[in-house]
């Protein structure tokens, strides 16, 4: 009777469903309302700078710049948050950008926008989204079992679709009746956030018994543990390189749907569309996940990402743009819900925040490249040949996908200790 007793006392209960995690579901809902608010501004800073500038590297420019600091931030972020609060840090970094957003419509209702107040409110954006974003994914795993890691992975993304729906058609409507509104819209968003994070009462982080040390040694521990993992090493630049390309998708699908004369209305139903391919992605995730290996997801959705994107070249009309919109945004939930639940139980907790700063940094440095790049290639060789680069681009990644050993035979995330 004893070996069974003990058997039984190790079996672990099964954990409650996502929607009965309280804590869970304020950062979800949270996170939801600021998406939203966060689409609706990232839709209007290229149609607001195109309409000032008539110039579709300026808003690459804009859209480089928001992406610039994981370049600079993204390392000293991570350990800091290892350090720090981070709750707190989510917090005050949601205020900083709620009042750099806010300042648009003020400065705009005063007479004194310029374009220049444009690009740094882009920087600021850009700056606390660093460190916001790496705390969020440094705090998920303590917020919900290692178990569900994948099944919450999964309904983030669903909410990045859903505000892919909501947003631009939201932006382009919000944007008709004011260029400055989804600005506005976007800073009240912010507060939402605050609001639902203040609420939350699980600790964000073990508690620290190691001394801190200096920082740029920290910053080496994440580095070094990356980098003995080489599935994590490739899987973050194999992110990386195809997030080159990724970075500019909004900027060609809103140069090709003005190309046929569409309104800022009709740009955002467009992308709202593409939202659509998101969520589809997203629900069948985790079963992809259950049902495939790490692997064999991971190849299929970068040829998925490769050949979609070449169907630009062949949309002669809006229809036919939005169709192929919603298929070319389906691959991207369903690589990043298994690439990011797979490393999150991986990383212990003490090295959450170094790790994923080193890995996004390698996925997201890039992209202020990628995006001037893109919207450079736009002005001076046109979409055509755009996309067609994209295209080869994202298909020389696939087959190294393919051919990766430690991709192919990855242990199912069922087994990992």
């Amino acid at each position: 009777m004893q070996p069974a007793e003990i058997k039984q006392d190790q079996v672990q209960p099964p954990a409650p469903p996502l929607w009965r995690n309280r804590d869970y579901m304020l950062l979800w809902s949270g996170q939801l309302v600021s998406s939203v608010g966060s689409q609706v501004s990232q839709l209007a800073f290229p149609l607001l700078i195109l309409a000032l500038t008539h110039s579709p590297a300026q808003a690459g420019l804009a859209g480089a710049l928001r992406a610039l600091p994981y370049l600079i931030f993204s390392l000293p972020a991570g350990a800091l948050i290892d350090r720090w609060d981070r709750k707190r840090v989510m917090i005050l970094s949601d205020i900083i950008r709620g009042l750099a957003l806010g300042s648009i419509p003020l400065t705009f209702a005063l007479g004194h926008l310029t374009l220049l107040q444009l690009y740094i409110v882009s920087t600021i954006e850009g700056t606390f989204f660093v460190f916001f974003n790496i705390a969020e994914a440094a705090c998920l795993p303590r917020v919900v079992p290692k178990v569900q890691l994948p099944a919450a992975t999964a309904q983030n993304q669903a909410t990045d679709g859903i505000t892919g729906l909501v947003g631009p058609s939201l932006g382009g409507v919000l944007y008709a009746f004011g260029n400055t509104i989804p600005f506005l819209t976007d800073a009240i968003s912010y507060l939402a956030s605050v609001i639902s994070l203040f609420f939350i009462k699980t600790h964000f982080q073990e508690k620290r018994t190691v001394a801190q040390r200096k920082l740029w040694i920290e910053i080496w521990e994440g580095l070094r543990w990356l980098w003995q993992h080489p599935l994590i090493r490739f899987m973050a630049l194999i992110t990386g390189t195809s997030n080159l390309v990724y970075s500019g998708y909004t900027l060609i699908v809103i140069v090709l749907a003005q190309n046929m004369h569409a309104s800022s209305f009709l740009i955002g139903i467009i992308m709202a569309v593409s939202g659509l391919g998101a969520i589809l992605g997203s629900i069948v995730a985790p079963y992809l996940q259950r049902r495939f290996t790490f692997g064999q997801v991971i190849i299929a959705s970068s040829w998925f990402g490769a050949l979609a994107i070449a169907l630009f070249l062949v949309a002669p009309n809006l229809i036919v743009l939005g169709i192929v919109a919603f298929f070319s945004f389906i691959a991207a939930p369903i690589y990043n819900v298994v690439q990011f639940s797979y490393r999150s139980a991986l990383i212990p907790d003490t090295l959450q925040g170094r790790v994923n700063s080193v890995f996004r940094l390698i996925a997201f440095g890039g992209q202020p490249i990628g995006v001037a790049l893109i919207g450079w290639l736009l002005q001076s060789v046109g979409t055509f040949q755009t996309i067609l680069y994209c295209s080869i681009f994202l298909a020389v990644f696939a087959i190294l996908a393919t051919i990766n050993t430690h991709v192919r035979h990855a242990q199912p995330l069922a087994n990992l200790p």
